[in-house]
């Protein structure tokens, strides 16, 4: 038998990339809300989901936000950094097709010795497919990834490939 792996995977990105929707997804459990509207996730949220080989303990977190600086939004980012400087590994989510400068400021929270996995979302929506490879590939220039998955969380679509990836990166129990 394999030997079993445990640990803390902050979910990051920015607003309404499908970060609580994937956390549901993963432990198979509304534990998070889900809404259209940004920045309905104001705390960090955890759902743990244990498998024969693992356990992951999952944060959900605020969508970083970059564009205002009212005190609801720094406060809810203060709570983003602090979740990432307490994990094990890091889903770094990002919506299929779009990736920005909001997408690589919270990039930049991410502590360097950090694994990070980007979970590209919401592939579903994806009208032309042919442009999933070229996108996935300019991901990849974007920075040194332990991983770049395509999912869709909304459909449960490439859930165990994350789970499989993000195993390799949780330390041994």
């Amino acid at each position: 038998m394999s030997e079993v792996r445990s640990g803390q995977i902050a979910i990051v990105g920015r607003p309404n990339v499908g970060k609580s929707t994937l956390l549901n997804q993963l432990v198979g459990e509304k534990v998070s809300i889900v809404s259209r509207r940004a920045q309905t996730t104001r705390h960090r949220i955890m759902g743990i989901l244990t498998k024969p080989d693992a356990q992951y303990v999952f944060v959900d977190t605020p969508g970083f936000q970059t564009r205002y600086g009212n005190a609801l939004n720094r406060v809810m980012n203060r709570g983003v950094r602090q979740a990432l400087a307490e994990v094990d590994v890091v889903l770094f989510v990002v919506e299929a097709g779009r990736f920005d400068d909001r997408d690589r400021a919270v990039r930049q929270l991410v502590p360097v010795d950090s694994p990070v996995i980007i979970v590209v979302n919401k592939i579903d929506q994806v009208k032309d497919k042919t442009q999933l490879l070229p996108f996935l590939a300019r991901l990849g220039a974007e920075g040194d990834f332990a991983a770049i998955v395509p999912v869709s969380a909304m459909r449960g679509a490439q859930l165990d490939a994350l789970l499989a990836e993000t195993r390799k990166h949780l330390p041994n129990q």
